[in-house]
């Protein structure tokens, strides 16, 4: 006998939790980064100034950041049942993080930050989550 709360669980097979990690990661890396495009292609200067740094920063936020968040929560999902909650793609903890992050978004993006200097912290972390999804396809192929 089941209870209510598992009756209701809208509950999935775990490897459609690494599918929905990985294609939330990609889509909000592209989101970032085509925000980060658009503020450069209005730019007036020279917009190499700012992809460049903003290129180097996703690298370095990519292997030694991400890429150990990507990893935890591979391992995390692999240790959960095998047909758990479709909202544990990711842990409660990030759950908080993310409100910070997308809370810090809106506040940067309506600043009076030129944007510019804006959009190297967005193709950073943009092109950073874009980088550190593919660690979950790859997984899904059994390529770890």
């Amino acid at each position: 006998m089941t209870g209510f709360d598992e009756t209701f669980k809208p509950a999935i097979h775990k490897k459609f939790l690494i599918v929905i990690a990985g294609v939330v990661w990609c889509c909000v890396g592209i989101m970032l980064s085509s925000m980060a495009f658009k503020w450069l292609c209005i730019f007036k200067g020279n917009s190499w100034l700012f992809v460049i740094p903003g290129i180097f920063a996703a690298l370095i936020i990519h292997h030694f950041g991400f890429l150990r968040i990507v990893t935890k929560n591979l391992g995390r999902i692999s240790g959960l049942p095998e047909r758990p909650c479709v909202f544990s793609f990711i842990s409660w903890k990030s759950y908080l993080i993310i409100i910070v992050m997308v809370t810090m978004g809106i506040t940067l993006r309506n600043s009076s930050l030129p944007k510019q200097y804006l959009s190297v912290l967005y193709l950073g972390i943009g092109l950073a989550l874009f980088l550190s999804s593919i660690r979950y396809f790859r997984n899904l192929l059994g390529h770890n």
